[in-house]
């Protein structure tokens, strides 16, 4: 919600926060490394996703203690089940 001033005008230039640049790497870095992982058959699809199913239960319940808004635990939900999304295509190319 916009602040309001006292000179009757809302106050609209609010600075936009950008993402994280060192938890997208470390996302990235991540989604990487179990893609590998399938890729070499040292853990399974099912595994891969059951990892971040758990991920998103433990986010999930994590959340209010670390402060996040509710805005902020639904997309670090949406980037987990984005990954779990690209998991299970990884399952059906094989």
């Amino acid at each position: 919600m916009p602040d309001v001033t006292n000179d009757n005008h809302l106050e609209t230039d609010a600075p936009r926060r950008e993402p994280d640049a060192h938890g997208q790497a470390a996302l990235l870095l991540v989604e990487s490394l179990i893609h590998d992982l399938v890729g070499r058959a040292v853990i399974t699809v099912e595994e891969a996703i059951e990892i971040v199913e758990v991920a998103a239960e433990v986010k999930a319940e994590v959340a209010a203690e670390l402060g996040d808004s509710p805005a902020t635990m639904r997309h670090s939900l949406a980037l987990l089940e984005s990954i779990s999304r690209s998991l299970r295509g990884d399952a059906s190319d094989g």
